[in-house]
């Protein structure tokens, strides 16, 4: 057998042993980092949606004129969205994975690993960005919905056109962090078997019995992975940001 990028043989040393590695098996590399990007977007995308939700919830206030029925449904709301916050917060995702795959199956659904990959990181993520939403929705100064409210616009419309687009960048940096969370922690989902990239190093590795050395060669990629990603959401923060030389107009009228 022969390299792809060197004409050694017979590997010896582990750097050799990655190239080689890397060179047999990297069809099984590649299909593995597509399906962990695959799952790390899907379940990011789909748990900020859950957690925007689930973070409006957590903010619902009954106001004093509401009548019973409303009261008591936003507080039932709210304690669905506390007890599923901290409940997915405070139990390990590999934990909820099992629970979630296994107790699916066992009452007879016949729930692929893959779908069931999403549903554990979007669950997850969900839970965290709630929180993250939440505190970007406090954030915003009481006065801008009281000014929007007295113009006549309606708490919904408020929270839609007025809160929610500037707690939106507010939580921009929480959301790269956890998508980059979600990325490393895919690595978890092997124990459902779902073939994601940790899996796939764990059987090029067991072939060879070289675990050190394939372990290694997915280190890389989760390292240029998250490394890529990071410098795209932080142009992309800087974007949102824009430029800050309104304060130098506001100087001039102010010396004119």
């Amino acid at each position: 057998m022969g390299y792809l990028f060197s004409g050694i043989e017979d590997p010896q040393t582990s750097l050799e042993w990655m190239i080689y590695l890397t060179n047999k098996y990297l069809k099984m590399f590649l299909d593995g980092t597509k399906l962990t990007l695959y799952i790390a977007v899907l379940g990011t995308i789909l748990g900020f949606v859950l957690g925007y939700v689930i973070g409006i919830i957590q903010d619902m206030k009954a106001g004093e004129g509401d009548n019973p029925v409303k009261k008591l449904l936003v507080r039932i709301l709210k304690l669905i969205a506390g007890v599923y916050v901290e409940v997915f917060r405070d139990t390990p995702m590999i934990v909820q994975a099992m629970i979630i795959y296994y107790g699916i199956r066992q009452v007879g659904i016949d729930m692929q690993p893959v779908f069931a990959g999403i549903l554990v990181t979007l669950l997850n993520t969900g839970a965290y960005m709630a929180e993250t939403v939440r505190a970007g929705i406090g954030s915003i100064d009481i006065g801008q919905r009281e000014g929007a409210w007295a113009m006549g616009m309606s708490p919904m419309k408020t929270m839609l056109y007025i809160v929610l687009p500037q707690a939106f960048k507010n939580i921009i940096p929480e959301m790269a962090n956890t998508f980059l969370t979600n990325l490393k922690m895919t690595s978890v989902l092997n124990v459902i078997a779902v073939q994601e990239l940790f899996m796939a190093a764990k059987t090029v590795g067991g072939n060879y019995y070289k675990y050190f050395e394939s372990y290694l060669v997915i280190a890389l990629i989760y390292f240029v992975l998250c490394f890529f990603f990071n410098k795209i959401f932080n142009l992309l923060e800087k974007k949102l940001k824009g430029k800050n030389d309104y304060a130098l107009a506001v100087e001039y009228m102010d010396n004119q």
